[in-house]
């Protein structure tokens, strides 16, 4: 980084230290560049502030809480455990959580450092392709840059009707409550919600669902789908599907709920969490003084993540879906070797998402009517975990491992799960894709016996007809 009369010059500007940010800042330091992050909030984004990092974490805490709870209003357990009713102290859980994210951040800040870049903590603003205004706590400083990589993120998206404040919360809201809801409506059964409707009634709130789609996770197929909905029936939690939200009642007490035959219904609500999706951060960071084209939303990127401008690249959440640390990361690796002169497109078989529901889901590649919708003649097999060793040993034999192939050459085109731990499946899953791996490949490795993903080579035999323990 140099330093000139108008301020600050670099190679590489990058705003928004968030996993895409943060992990082009560090890839490009290690290559010798010099390097601006520019953040105005904590480094991490949303993912490791207010979104999948502490989510994960208050998930871990509603599941003790409610094993816990369950060894003491059960009497003896299967399992010989009892003992006395818990207590959650739901204040402590949350400062335990944020320790969590304050580790996280400093190991974040202390990798940029060592990669040699140079974090600026401030509120960027971009006015014109090469050059950046920062408000920070000193004062303003012009930042000039060769390339600029824009990594501003994403926002949870509200309802017009359901404005957040108050009673009504956003998925960050949420995450910082100190006291447990006796009663929590939540608008969207995507990931996001099940996640945190499925955590707060673990943790003794009454929980209604309202979906807008004739199933929760409305993305997926519907027997993923009902792996989770019945296990959210196991907890109590109410599903008002086809189903949209009208506002709060007239005391603000309740949310009104416009069914598909037009009746009108309430459910008491001491909160209402929205979790409809979210959208590409736009607006504050001079956006409008940029020339760039859209795709929507969002800004159009080719496959090496270049903007319409010369020299701007845009990378994560704000380039469009799926908005996943998981891409940003990858994105943002990319673009710091191809500004360094590495030849590199994005070119992925596919990008594993996971939702951290109760049981959880993995999906990579091609679902089964994906496949066939892509003109695919294709065999699907299905192990189920009732008949899988490890996962009856863990009490957790709901779900399955199903495995969608080619059926002429055999190709894997995608690989899905739902179940107790499945999350840590995904990488298995998406090496198998990347590498091009045919059923017999996978049948043919041998995995370790008594584990879950045992269901994974099942599941290859089963499609190749001829799976051994079903």
């Amino acid at each position: 980084m140099n330093v000139t009369r108008g301020g600050l010059s670099c190679d590489i500007l990058i705003l928004g230290a968030g996993p895409g940010g943060y992990a082009a800042a560090i890839r490009a330091g290690q290559l010798g560049l010099n390097v601006v992050l520019v953040e105005g909030d904590k480094p991490g984004g949303t993912c490791l502030n207010v979104g999948c990092i502490p989510s994960k974490a208050m998930i871990h805490v509603a599941d003790e809480f409610y094993k816990a709870t369950g060894f003491a209003t059960s009497g003896k357990s299967v399992l010989g455990i009892s003992h006395s009713m818990p207590q959650l102290d739901l204040k402590q859980s949350v400062s335990w959580k944020d320790g969590i994210v304050k580790k996280l951040n400093m190991g974040v800040a202390g990798l940029v450092k060592k990669a040699g870049v140079h974090l600026l903590a401030g509120w960027g603003k971009m006015l014109d392709g090469k050059t950046c205004e920062v408000q920070t706590e000193h004062g303003t400083k012009l930042i000039h840059a060769e390339h600029v990589i824009l990594a501003p993120g994403s926002v949870a998206a509200s309802l017009p009707s359901l404005p957040f404040g108050g009673s009504v919360l956003s998925s960050s809201d949420a995450l910082a409550l100190e006291e447990v809801p006796d009663t929590l409506v939540v608008v969207g059964a995507g990931y996001i919600g099940l996640e945190l409707g499925s955590a707060f009634a673990k943790m003794g709130s009454d929980v209604c669902i309202v979906e807008f789609a004739d199933q929760i996770l409305p993305q997926y197929d519907k027997d993923i789908a009902k792996v989770v909905a019945d296990s959210l029936s196991d907890l109590g939690v109410e599903m008002v599907l086809q189903a949209k939200a009208q506002g709060l009642s007239e005391d603000g007490k309740a949310l009104l709920i416009e069914t598909i035959d037009g009746e009108v219904i309430q459910r008491a609500a001491d909160k209402i969490l929205v979790t409809v999706g979210r959208k590409p951060r736009m607006d504050g960071w001079g956006a409008s003084n940029l020339y760039l084209e859209m795709n929507g939303p969002y800004i159009q990127i080719d496959d090496q993540c270049r903007t319409s401008m010369s020299d701007v690249f845009a990378i994560g959440d704000v380039t469009g879906d799926p908005m996943l640390a998981q891409r940003a990361i990858a994105q943002g690796e990319m673009v710091a070797e191809i500004i360094a002169g590495k030849a590199r497109r994005f070119d992925v078989v596919c990008i594993p998402a996971v939702c951290f529901t109760d049981p959880e889901v993995v999906v990579t590649g091609l679902l089964p009517h994906q496949a066939k919708e892509q003109g695919f003649e294709s065999v699907v097999a299905t192990f189920p975990f009732k008949a899988n060793g490890r996962a009856m040993t863990m009490e957790s034999e709901a779900g399955f491992v199903r495995i969608v192939a080619r059926a002429d050459t055999h190709q894997v085109l995608g690989i899905q799960a739902v179940g107790k731990g499945v999350a840590d499946l995904s990488s298995s899953f998406a090496l198998a894709l990347e590498m091009g791996a045919v059923l017999e490949d996978i049948a043919a490795t041998i995995h370790a016996h008594p584990t879950q993903s045992e269901a994974f080579q099942e599941a290859a035999l089963a499609a190749l007809g001829h799976a051994l323990h079903i």
